[in-house]
């Protein structure tokens, strides 16, 4: 149970505002391929062959809930930064997208640093059980809690004439190849799990992780885990990923 604090403003203004409280509890959890917060896509769609289950629970997992939902090819989720969340509110953020070094104004960006830990995602809806909807496009962290569902509706959610001078083109991708030993491993682990493990490694390492602010040596290795494997890549040169190794996580 989620406790969540509100500050009601009424239409004439008394000494103080009053205070309720009132309880946020979640209608589920993901099960996503990203099992760590690096190397996640900034974005949802940016990598559509991340995948990953929205398992719901009681009294939302009978199936009355979602009925309709087999219409719909994409949902918006309304979630909780689940390990981003803070207790001291942040009023300024410095978003990846800027390098790490400009500050902002929290509203004007989609940092994980939310005042209430709130995020949402528009996610591609694969397959709908009673109990739970399989997804893909997602940038959702294993375990995240899902406060709500609500469908995507083209004709009032795309809008023509918007514009964001800070983000205006999706981050431009920076080349990934494979060693043969790496891409050997990628592919028969993508076998195992019946999962696009190669495009998700793909997709997720072109948007390059690494801080915009760093310039890493070509020795310098990475490391993320995607579903139950690790891998690992480095930066020959600033402008190329290799993928070296791709191995079963440790426990």
């Amino acid at each position: 149970m989620i406790m969540v604090d509100r500050v009601i403003m009424p239409t004439l203004t008394p000494p103080r505002p009053q205070t309720m409280t009132y309880s946020v509890s979640p209608i589920g959890f993901v099960r996503s391929c990203f099992k760590e917060k690096f190397a996640i896509p900034r974005q949802p769609q940016l990598a559509p062959a991340a995948r990953g289950v929205l398992e719901l629970v009681a009294p939302f997992d009978q199936g009355d809930a979602v009925q309709g939902l087999e219409h719909v090819s994409h949902v918006w989720l309304l979630f909780l930064f689940h390990q981003a969340l803070e207790e001291k509110p942040r009023l300024k953020v410095r978003p990846p997208r800027l390098g790490g070094n400009k500050s902002m104004g929290v509203f004007a960006t989609r940092a994980t640093h939310r005042p209430n830990g709130i995020g949402q995602s528009v996610v591609k809806l694969d397959k709908v059980e009673a109990n739970r909807l399989w997804i893909s496009g997602i940038d959702l962290l294993d375990g995240t809690p899902v406060l709500d569902i609500k469908p995507y509706v083209p004709y009032a959610d795309i809008i023509a004439t918007a514009s964001n001078t800070i983000a205006s083109a999706a981050p431009q991708l920076i080349a990934v190849e494979w060693t043969d030993a790496a891409l050997h491993q990628a592919n028969g682990h993508a076998q195992r799990l019946a999962e696009p493990l190669v495009e998700l490694i793909e997709q997720c390492l072109a948007q390059d992780p690494r801080p915009a602010y760093q310039t890493p040596a070509p020795e310098r290795e990475y490391g993320a885990q995607f579903w139950d494997v690790d891998v690992r890549w480095h930066y020959p040169t600033p402008d190329l990923i290799r993928v070296l190794e791709v191995i079963p996580a440790k426990a």
